[in-house]
């Protein structure tokens, strides 16, 4: 045997002796987790809303017999008229002309592109991270209808919105495709200049609503 084979063999010995149970070194690893919100409904939605605004998103808030108006408000303001609206969210929702929708049946990625913007629900909302999670329903729409369109208006139910990551998780029946969105999209990674509309929307406007 060689002098470099037995210098490899006196190594792997050592790593061998030294080597950790991976399995119970994973077992141990705390996992403290709180199990339920300790806030209660109006503070997570406030707590959600603050954060969402710290990300740079416009939020609204409005009972469930006004979206439509809501929705007109906002486009209104954003200076918009025509957005794609993911196939089956509601059509109560949608405002009469001057604004007009078109259902995303299938529209090419120039076509989500070109658009004005896109009009969707969520699956939940988590309060202490400002986060919208999708899972991409009929009502929230393929992956590509919240990532291709400079703007995005979200509808979020009050009672959708939990306090933290572990409730929301726990939440998610087979989570499957998930999408997280944390305010509208941004980076810093290029010279460390944030830089808006990289990865998704530049713009984001988020609808809070609740039954009373």
């Amino acid at each position: 045997m060689s002098a470099k084979h037995e210098i490899l063999r006196r190594i792997r010995s050592c790593l061998e002796s030294s080597r950790p149970d991976r399995d119970s070194d994973y077992a141990a690893i705390p996992r403290a987790y709180r199990h339920a919100s300790q806030l209660d409904l109006g503070s997570r939605v406030d707590l959600f809303e603050q954060r969402l605004r710290e990300y740079g998103a416009a939020v609204y808030r409005c009972r469930t017999d006004s979206i439509q108006e809501t929705i007109a408000y906002v486009l209104a303001a954003r200076n918009k008229a025509q957005l794609v609206n993911a196939a089956a969210v509601p059509a109560h929702w949608l405002p009469s002309s001057p604004y007009s929708f078109t259902p995303d049946k299938g529209l090419t990625y120039e076509e989500l592109d070109a658009s004005e913007g896109v009009l969707t629900s969520c699956t939940l909302a988590i309060a202490l991270t400002g986060t919208i999670i999708m899972r991409h329903t009929p009502s929230e729409g393929r992956r590509a209808l919240g990532l291709i369109p400079d703007y995005h208006l979200c509808i979020v139910a009050a009672a959708q919105v939990v306090e933290t990551v572990p409730e929301a998780i726990r939440n998610i029946e087979n989570p499957g495709l998930v999408t997280t969105i944390s305010g509208p999209s941004a980076t810093a990674d290029i010279e460390m200049t944030r830089i808006k509309g990289v990865h998704g929307p530049r713009s984001l406007d988020v609808v809070i609503v609740s039954d009373s």
